[in-house]
């Protein structure tokens, strides 16, 4: 894939309020895990990213006059917030003009300072620790709920919906899981729960017997963890093995993967997955979305904000008239548009003025959603 680099004649043409020429690549940046346990999640939100990309190039976009063809170019930070850091410094220095990324919130804190350094708008389509957008950094923007919210919902919907009262948690000790589960507790808590037990794992963990075991112990009601499927599914099938049925609750757990890891019906019934973000099917052009992403597979998780953080990107480029960041930086805090996961607007963090979250319950072996809630 051809690399465009930011020349000194692109850069003068700032001053004219542009940087397109007539036929101009214009590089957006992608980053996520593409390899390791992460990789069906990172492939999902790069393609998704690309979709766009090529949807645009079908549309035939002009900036001050002048066609213009987006490439995508997508780099693997395995999930490693050192990787991150030294793949954000390579699409720097590759010239792109906006990322979307990256998709672990370990890997896009520390890759969100290389940006902002640069002058890079960056919108991620995953990131969900609240820290990315409370840094001060005025090119850090999500498309996508924050823990905070997702955490509350949670804590909120155990507390008084179900008749969980005792709560164990697991989480496993990254930016994101860490940051979630501790938002549950506090939620969980202040709504009348009991915490009755706090265990921590590592992003490696593959055995989970020793802090189950505790958990069981504790007399929980239900566990909660904070983590990603790949480990969430071994964790439930391990406690399906120490015959406990109480419900495994998270965040990100409702992905084909997870029920597969964790034994298909044989033991996930109950799961319940809280998910920024409404239904595919719920939403206008969701089902049409579906059809046209099929030539990539099915979709996982993020590839729909993915597409979504890219179209942000590009209608803030046709706002500006311009695809050089400092010009059009400016215009990502006034797009507004229905995309696909929903309103596309941002406050004046880079947070979405509206950002629902679903609740996904697991039943013979496949998730069904039980209800959306939406911030406002």
């Amino acid at each position: 894939m051809k690399k465009t680099i930011v020349t000194t004649a692109v850069l003068a043409g700032a001053t004219l309020g542009h940087a397109a020429s007539a036929g101009q690549a214009v590089s957006i940046g992608f980053a996520g895990p593409l390899t390791g346990a992460n990789a069906q999640i990172g492939k999902d939100a790069e393609n998704g990213a690309r979709l766009a990309i090529e949807e645009a190039n079908a549309a035939g976009i002009r900036i001050h006059g002048q066609p213009v063809e987006f490439q995508l170019l997508a780099e693997d930070d395995a999930a490693d917030p050192r990787m991150a850091v030294t793949v954000a410094q390579k699409l720097v220095d590759a010239g792109v003009v906006g990322m979307v990324g990256h998709v672990n919130s370990g890997a896009t804190l520390p890759a969100s300072r290389i940006y902002a350094n640069a002058g890079i708008p960056q919108i991620s389509p995953a990131a969900t620790n609240p820290d990315f957008t409370r840094q001060g950094f005025p090119t850090a923007f999500r498309v996508i709920g924050d823990d905070s919210y997702v955490g509350r919902v949670l804590g909120q919907y155990m507390a008084r919906e179900t008749k969980i009262r005792r709560l164990a948690v697991i989480d496993d000790r990254t930016a994101y899981g860490q940051g979630l589960a501790d938002v549950v507790v506090e939620s969980f808590k202040a709504n009348g729960g009991t915490v009755v037990d706090r265990e921590y794992v590592t992003a490696n963990t593959t055995d989970f017997r020793g802090v189950l075991t505790k958990a069981k112990s504790s007399q929980a009601d239900a566990i909660f963890y904070g983590g990603v499927d790949a480990q969430g599914g071994p964790l439930r099938k391990q406690m399906t093995s120490l015959a406990m049925t109480m419900p495994l609750i998270g965040s990100g757990l409702e992905t084909d993967k997870f029920l597969e890891l964790a034994g298909g019906a044989n033991g996930t019934d109950g799961t319940l997955s809280a998910e920024p973000g409404e239904p595919l099917d719920d939403v206008p052009g969701g089902n049409a979305f579906k059809s046209r992403f099929s030539k990539y597979g099915k979709v996982v998780l993020f590839a729909p904000f993915s597409y979504d953080a890219a179209w942000a990107l590009i209608n803030a480029m046709k706002r500006a008239d311009s695809t050089v960041p400092a010009v059009y930086l400016p215009q990502l805090r006034k797009v507004d548009f229905a995309g696909v996961t929903g309103r596309i607007a941002f406050d004046a963090k880079g947070d979405l003025l509206s950002a629902p979250v679903t609740l996904y319950q697991a039943k013979s072996g496949h998730f069904a959603p039980i209800g959306t809630t939406t911030l406002k």
